[in-house]
């Protein structure tokens, strides 16, 4: 009985401690690195021509620019990208599906080849290969995630990337233009909102990195602020080079 009782506590803490992070990120990934662009580079922008000592109102209408440039060049750029891949994708499933309906005994055989491969016993790799392959369905599913690595019923989709890339680079850009929007006159405040924007979307990708919050948070603190501090310096030669 005490046998039975240690090996269902074993069961339950393998189960509760057994778990992995999404390596794949998720939706996550995709979100707090799009806002993070968008963070950094109206950041640096907007740096950059307040180091040629622009009017305030320039400064405002170069942020939102950036902002609208920027969310309209990623959206398009997802959306491209996602469709060709996707449109990829199923150019092979239809290479595939076709080669199961002509040459169903050779797919079938090509399954079992790969299961016995990983070191099944080829006769278990050929029974398991048979009722794998009598749906169709089913075989085209498998067969894709063996030989190509993807799964049919989860592709992307274009417009989804294309609106998620839109709305995550919009909100980080926004960032260093809110406090303008909201009254300030310096730059300052805007430099210090983007900074915490910085850690923070730094923070968040710790749940999908293996590295600590305030490590993931100071990086990319760090990497923004000198993005900023560069342009700003960049901006200052280029407008006292104009100005003489």
């Amino acid at each position: 009985m005490s046998i039975i009782e240690t090996d269902a506590v074993l069961h339950v803490a393998h189960r509760d401690n057994h778990t992995h992070r999404d390596v794949n990120g998720g939706w996550l990934r995709p979100a707090v690195f799009g806002a993070m662009d968008g963070l950094v580079s109206n950041l640096a922008l907007m740096t950059g021509v307040a180091g040629g000592s622009v009017s305030q109102q320039t400064l405002v209408i170069t942020g939102l620019a950036g902002l609208a440039a920027g969310a309209f060049s990623m959206a398009a750029g997802e959306y491209t990208s996602v469709a060709s891949q996707r449109e990829l994708v199923e150019a092979e499933l239809d290479v595939e599906r076709r080669e199961l309906r002509k040459h169903p005994m050779d797919e079938m055989e090509e399954l079992a080849a790969l299961y016995e491969s990983r070191g099944v016993d080829p006769g278990l790799a050929r029974e398991v290969a048979r009722q794998l392959s009598r749906d169709p369905d089913q075989a085209l599913e498998i067969h894709a995630r063996e030989e190509l690595g993807i799964d049919p019923g989860d592709l992307p989709s274009p417009l989804v990337a294309a609106v998620s890339s839109f709305g995550a680079f919009a909100m980080g850009a926004l960032l260093p233009v809110l406090p303008y929007l909201l009254g300030a006159s310096a730059m300052w405040p805007a430099v210090l909102l983007a900074l915490i924007g910085l850690f923070g979307c730094g923070a968040v990708v710790a749940r999908v990195t293996a590295r600590s919050w305030w490590f993931s948070g100071l990086r990319q603190l760090v990497l923004g602020g000198t993005a900023a501090a560069i342009t700003y310096g960049l901006g200052t030669l280029f407008g006292v080079a104009v100005g003489g």
